[in-house]
């Protein structure tokens, strides 16, 4: 079965979840990985973010498309694209909630963007497939259904209606950047004068990392990448 949640309100149990929040945070997640962060610590608060502080560790969130005070950088896949630590903790509006909130329901998750896209097909083991559209503040986000799209058209398998939906959205598109740049979310990151971002998740099939997310405690998703070795994908601990 291949199935597309439009929000994370439709999440449920899968053998496989393959998350998308193509602005900006699995963007980020995935340029994080490329970088060299040995994993990420996806958290569903900025409160509980702050209390991961510690050494090795930066802080990356977002609200309302703007770095958070107190943290080390925004939710860009630019300023992911150097490495400053170990560990990149995020916090994001959107997507970790939804990263945390798949890692409850499956038993693999995936993390998917355009950046990964040919990675991310290769790496989809699994005969029920849910690709959960983050969204946006709990509304359907174009831009991740367009992604979640051209994830279900290059999967085989029977189809919900949702996946269909999806792979409807894709098609009306030319390229990945008139979608993500049509979208309402394309917008806000324009007036946050962010259009930078728009571009670069845009970028299909540039990096080769998966990252691969399980839930750990609370509230919490440890995200490593599928296709390191076993010591780089060593489990991170959570004490500050």
């Amino acid at each position: 079965m291949i199935d597309v949640a439009l929000t994370r309100a439709d999440l449920r149990a899968a053998d496989v979840a393959v998350v998308v929040d193509v602005l900006r945070a699995t963007s980020t997640a995935t340029q994080a990985l490329a970088a060299g962060y040995r994993a990420l610590l996806c958290a569903e608060s900025l409160e509980l973010a702050a209390t991961l502080r510690g050494p090795g560790r930066v802080l990356a969130g977002e609200r309302r498309c703007v770095r958070p005070p107190g943290f080390d950088q925004g939710n860009s896949p630019a300023e992911a694209s150097r490495c400053h630590g170990d560990e990149l903790v995020l916090a994001t509006t959107n997507g970790a909630p939804a990263i945390v909130a798949a890692a409850r329901h499956a038993p693999t998750v995936l993390i998917a963007c355009l950046l990964n896209l040919d990675a991310v097909i290769g790496a989809v083991d699994g005969a029920d497939v849910q690709v959960v559209c983050s969204g946006t503040d709990g509304a359907v986000a174009l831009e991740d259904v367009y992604v979640a799209g051209r994830i279900c058209a290059r999967l085989s398998g029977r189809r919900t209606d949702a996946a269909r939906i999806a792979e409807g959205v894709a098609r009306s598109f030319a390229t990945p950047l008139s979608a993500l740049a049509q979208s309402a979310g394309g917008e806000a990151l324009r007036a946050a004068g962010l259009a930078g971002d728009i571009e670069l998740c845009a970028q299909e099939s540039t990096l080769e990392v998966v990252g691969r997310a399980s839930a750990t405690v609370p509230g919490i998703a440890s995200v490593v990448d599928g296709t390191a070795t076993v010591e780089r994908c060593r489990v991170p601990s959570f004490s500050a």
